[in-house]
């Protein structure tokens, strides 16, 4: 005589209900109870925990001599996502509601992000630091169970799953909302005080410091990670993810970075830039390059030089881009009177000052530098009248 039918009930079936006609019962009623069809999810949920039970022969033999106690004393009460029950049966929720189903294989705990500072140094050299961080881990105390053996009772308010589903009407829609169920924590189960391991404190993992050594490859780019595959936080039912390391590159006050390639400026003299000489750069590395500009060769403001191979290293085969400098002259202040004449001979000739018609008069005036206000106030008169003549042309261009 079976003890209790609230199982068999649920399902419209009797308690000598043939496998199949379980089976088919429950294919019936989870269909149009699945919340994606607008049923009812806490119906969903038992209809399909009552299926799981009776359609394994061990739990539904606990069940017809003892009912959900017996179940609850052998530590049967739990059970799987309802809706991954029901994608077990239909192949996936995906063929009858437009959804893609639930992703296959086992869940996975989330990511771990850290985020590591390095100087364009230690890109170009190479680096390896070490990372302190904090994850859990199973307990070994109780095995990742949270309390004794058999203490562990399904959440009666979520069915086991962690999460509550409830539907808000909006208007002509349903909305279905999932939170994580606050009786459980989210974790699906209920363990009482008495019987929690002293360990974790039920938590099923407990802290752990570990130090991973990270090596960055020379020639590595900003936004660049690492991966430590498994080293995330563990929990039970449940692979660790990975530990995912973000390179940050730090600007630098010297060198620009444009992928493999090096861009620096340096500011020469002008003799030097006339008559030749020498300036040094100091690279990223324990080197300084001595540059050589030749004697007759004129060096002009705003020239852009290449040294090929002093810029970055590949990360793959470390073979290195080149190094572009900006080269700005620097005029002196003053000259001295007596050195003219030498620069006359030196230099080209000065240009002709313009031929004007005898109507024209010709005053002669002096130039002085303009002050910090003159200039500012210059600058913008300057950058206004350029804004105005873009303003009608614009319109213009809409007249026509």
């Amino acid at each position: 005589m079976v003890k209790e039918t609230k199982y068999y009930d649920l399902l419209d079936v009797a308690p000598d209900a043939t496998d199949a006609e379980l089976k088919k019962a429950y294919r019936k009623k989870a269909l149009r109870l699945h919340p994606d069809k607008g049923g009812d999810p806490e119906l969903f949920k038992e209809v399909t925990h009552a299926y799981e039970i009776l359609s394994d022969p061990e739990k539904r033999k606990i069940y017809d001599a003892r009912g959900e106690a017996g179940l609850s004393e052998q530590g049967g009460m739990g059970g799987m996502d309802p809706q991954d029950l029901f994608s077990q049966l239909f192949g996936g929720a995906g063929g009858f509601f437009g959804g893609g189903g639930r992703p296959s294989g086992p869940r996975k705990t989330k990511d771990l992000v850290h985020r590591v500072s390095v100087t364009l140094e230690e890109l170009y050299k190479g680096k390896t630091t070490k990372l302190a961080l904090t994850r859990n881990i199973i307990c070994t105390k109780c095995k990742g169970r949270g309390g004794k053996e058999g203490a562990n009772r399904s959440c009666t308010t979520c069915a086991g799953r962690g999460i509550r589903v409830t539907l808000r009407q909006m208007g002509p829609m349903i909305q279905q909302i999932q939170t994580t169920c606050d009786e459980c924590n989210g974790t699906g189960e209920i363990i009482q005080a008495k019987d929690r391991c002293s360990n974790c404190k039920g938590k099923k993992v407990v802290p752990e410091k570990k130090l991973l050594e990270v090596h960055i490859d020379k020639g590595m780019k900003g936004g660049q990670t690492i991966y430590f595959r498994g080293e995330s936080d563990q929990a039970p039912g449940a692979e660790p993810g990975d530990v995912v390391i973000v390179v940050d590159e730090k600007p630098h006050e010297r060198f620009k970075r444009q992928e493999y390639d090096l861009i620096t400026e340096v500011e020469i003299d002008l003799l030097t830039a006339l008559g030749g000489g020498q300036f040094a750069i100091h690279h990223l590395d324990d080197r300084a390059l001595i540059v050589h500009l030749e004697p007759g060769i004129v060096i002009k403001h705003g020239d852009l030089k290449v040294i090929p191979g002093q810029g970055m290293p590949s990360q793959r085969h470390h073979e290195p881009g080149d190094l572009y400098i900006k080269i700005s002259v620097r005029f002196p202040d003053t000259i001295n009177t007596e050195s003219i004449t030498q620069l006359e001979r030196a230099l080209p000739p000065r240009n002709t000052i313009e031929k004007f018609d005898k109507k024209v008069v010709l005053e002669e005036v002096i130039m002085s530098d303009a002050d910090s206000r003159q200039r500012r106030g210059m600058y913008n008169n300057h950058d206004e009248s350029m804004e105005d003549e873009h303003d009608e042309g614009r319109v213009q261009c809409a007249n026509q």
